[in-house]
């Protein structure tokens, strides 16, 4: 991985950078003004799998703006990524958030959580600076009204309702439902149940864990008694993958059901045997359906390896952000905060355009199912409800 250089943030109060063109902005050895954005994600435990490869895909593409280079306001800028780990912990998140507020960064790539984004955001927004999150699904990120958070994927109340509908419809009425309690988990777990009812099944049994247990025995035992044909999980892989494995254990014969935490190579690995059959979907379509999916699968996996799940979007967010600052001429919040609103751009995951809370308009749901140790595609579905590819 290429060596970003990063200025230390202590003794640097007169250096930071407040617009472009200051004579007393930091600057690279060769006279371009240094441009900072955060990029924040776990990067260690047992997430950090999934906060590299967002950070990885926001590196990518901010190596690629700088060695076509971009010129502000008169002067040439370099974009310095200053990249954080939050650990997954919505507290932590906020001692980070307040970091990166104090080094001025112009804006944040992140994070990678919905229970990490939402208490993040508030302190962006009380400083004015943007947030484009990559991957935090839960509708309460956007919908809590701050005109700094943008994302750019799939929102929870459109994946929730692909996946209650495809339960009830596909796999079985009787639906028992875990979640992880985290603002993901729960919040993806809470729009399940609305669409399971919506479309005539029925919770069997709601049960709760956390984002760090992986022993779910009990839990499993009590739903077990209630006979149902699918367990949905809301969480991630790092609980998914024993909790498949401890269903299969007890001889519990429902379908697992999950969302985009779970739908990772990781899962497969955790999970091993107990993986086959499972169902999980992920906002988006696939890589390999991406407009840009195929190129830049082969530009990652040649530097980074094994794509896990969202760096796709971390790319498409970090191109998005500059391509909003190029347009106003600007790496001043409030000056590219309207072109990043009104912004229309053809990324590697897609069209990137946000609605008027910050979400991106349009977008699509995959499922998936495995099949010999393996992911495929089952069918994609567009966030209106309408078939968007091939079934299979």
């Amino acid at each position: 991985m290429p060596l970003i250089r990063l200025v230390t943030l202590f003794g640097l109060a007169g250096l930071m950078l407040a617009g472009c063109g200051q004579k007393d902005a930091p600057r690279t050895a060769a006279g371009e003004l240094i441009i900072r954005i955060g990029s924040v994600a776990p990067l260690t435990g047992p997430q950090s799998h999934l906060g590299k490869d967002n950070d990885n895909g926001a590196r990518m593409a901010i190596d690629e703006i700088n060695a076509r280079g971009v010129t502000l306001g008169g002067k040439r800028v370099h974009f310095e990524i200053m990249s954080e780990d939050d650990q997954a912990d919505p507290r932590n998140a906020t001692i980070v958030a307040q970091k990166l507020v104090d080094a001025r960064v112009r804006a944040v790539l992140g994070h990678l959580n919905s229970g990490t984004s939402i208490p993040a955001s508030k302190i962006y927004h009380d400083h004015g600076i943007v947030q484009i999150s990559p991957s935090a699904t839960a509708v309460a990120y956007t919908d809590q009204g701050y005109k700094t958070a943008f994302r750019v994927m799939t929102n929870d109340r459109q994946q929730g309702r692909v996946l209650g509908e495809y339960a009830v419809k596909r796999m079985g009425k009787r639906v028992a439902i875990i979640d992880d309690r985290t603002a993901y988990g729960q919040g993806l777990a809470d729009e399940v149940v609305k669409a399971v009812e919506a479309s005539g099944g029925t919770v069997v049994k709601r049960e709760y864990t956390n984002d760090r247990s992986t022993d779910f025995l009990a839990i499993l035992t009590t739903i077990k008694a209630r006979n149902p044909d699918v367990v949905f999980y809301g969480g991630m892989d790092g609980q998914g993958g024993p909790m498949a494995r401890q269903m299969q254990q007890l001889g519990i014969k429902a379908k697992f059901l999950s969302g985009d935490g779970t739908q990772t190579t990781e899962f497969l690995k955790l999970a091993g045997p107990a993986a086959e059959g499972v169902t999980a979907s992920s906002p988006g379509l696939p890589l390999t359906k991406m407009p840009g999916g195929s190129e830049f699968q082969k530009k990652f996996t040649a530097r980074h390896g094994h794509i896990q799940n969202y760096a796709p979007y971390a790319y498409d967010a970090a191109h998005a952000l500059v391509a909003a600052m190029i347009k106003a001429d600007s790496a001043d919040p409030a000056k590219y905060l309207p072109a990043l609103k009104a912004l229309e751009m053809r990324g590697v995951t897609g069209m990137v355009a946000f609605d008027d809370r910050g979400d991106i308009r349009g977008g699509a749901i995959t499922l998936y199912r495995v099949r010999h140790g393996k992911w495929e595609v089952l069918e994609t579905v567009s966030s209106a409800g309408a078939p968007a590819g091939q079934k299979r």
